[in-house]
């Protein structure tokens, strides 16, 4: 029986992808670092009528070690910081194993990518960043480029509503957003990768509801993305998240420069996991994807994907892209979700697209 792993199976998103996968009656292996909590998730899996098995693995290494002497159809990894977490398991995953990760972070997407040659050659299908982040943006650059020339430049913004479960923020959490101050701002300009300014580039726009937000640049896998769906070689990448007010924006390049040393970088992880997440609802109810994408010829255009909680559109993603792979439909190679399966994926996974008139 080919079964598909869920790695951070207890956490929020992963426990939401087996679910999903459970309802299509895929054989499920649930690995964590908690017995009881893994008990826990089993049980939820058999009462939707699904089947799993548990793996108890207390760090990467016992994971990945756990790996070796299996053969799963599909590997899903929605254990961050990805660029510490994403090698080490690729690495594990026998030939013939998808793997599937949900990073949004720049430098995990592209060394994913990377690997597409050795990928390929394993006949494996490697998949980095199905999730809200990344394939969202993407989406709506595939449809806004579909049927012209390369585009000159890009602009993505990502304005996820998300709502919060109580608990610990964890480790993961932590990691991932000091990693990503420490990392500083970064956009393409003439198609090479230049250092900017973190919260810099701010837009302020209008949302298809009416609604007023902010988003300020930020170098995550989705300026990755966005590149090789359009060819552009100018490319900007925003979020919502980015703080846009004139103090965060002083403040945040001082932070990069702290964070981005060794000592100070691990002192604020460790602080901030044991930080008490309180239950908050989204913002908003609807979570928006933007694209601004322009032509040497000066024409433009903008589009948008709407979709529900992000988090919720996350595990949609990740669970249809591992039940394609699971099936067979995907071909070897590293990619993008957008690059692999288009951008029918994101409507597949609750998403709607808002286009312009003449983009279907």
């Amino acid at each position: 029986m080919r079964e598909i792993w869920i790695l951070g199976a207890t956490g929020r998103t992963g426990r939401s992808i087996a679910a999903l996968l459970a309802a299509e009656g895929e054989p499920l292996v649930l690995v964590g670092r908690d017995a009881g909590r893994l008990g826990a998730a089993a049980g939820t899996v058999t009462a939707v009528g699904g089947t799993a098995r548990t793996v108890v693995a207390g760090s990467v290494e016992e994971t990945a070690a756990a790996l070796r002497g299996e053969t799963p159809a599909v590997v899903v990894n929605t254990i961050g910081p990805f660029a510490e977490t994403a090698p080490p398991i690729v690495r594990a995953c026998p030939p013939g194993t998808h793997y599937v990760d949900l990073t949004n972070e720049l430098r995990s997407v592209a060394a994913t990518l990377d690997l597409h040659e050795a990928a390929v050659a394993a006949g494996q299908t490697l998949v980095a960043g199905a999730g809200f982040g990344v394939l969202a943006t993407e989406s709506v650059v595939l449809r806004l480029c579909e049927g012209r020339p390369p585009a000159e430049r890009v602009r993505v913004d990502a304005l996820a509503a998300v709502g919060t479960e109580p608990g610990l923020m964890g480790y993961a959490l932590a990691a991932a957003l000091v990693d990503g101050v420490a990392a500083g701002g970064g956009r393409y300009a003439d198609g090479r990768f230049v250092r900017d300014r973190l919260g810099g580039a701010v837009e302020r726009f209008a949302l298809p509801d009416g609604t007023a937000v902010s988003s300020g640049s930020a170098p995550s896998g989705e300026l990755e993305a966005a590149r090789r769906a359009s060819g552009a070689g100018t490319v900007t990448a925003a979020s919502g998240a980015i703080p846009t007010g004139r103090a965060a924006r002083a403040v945040l390049p001082l932070a990069s420069l702290l964070l981005a040393r060794p000592a100070l970088g691990g002192a604020a992880k460790r602080r901030l996991a044991r930080v008490k997440l309180p239950e908050r609802p989204a913002a908003r109810e609807i979570s928006w994807a933007r694209a601004r994408v322009g032509w040497a010829d000066g024409s433009v255009r903008e589009g948008w994907l709407r979709a529900g909680d992000g988090m919720d559109f996350t595990a949609a993603v990740a669970a249809e892209t591992a039940g394609r792979l699971a099936r067979g439909e995907g071909r070897p190679g590293a990619f993008t979700p957008g690059a692999l399966f288009g951008a029918c994926l994101a409507e597949s996974a609750g998403g709607s697209f808002v286009m312009p008139s003449g983009v279907s």
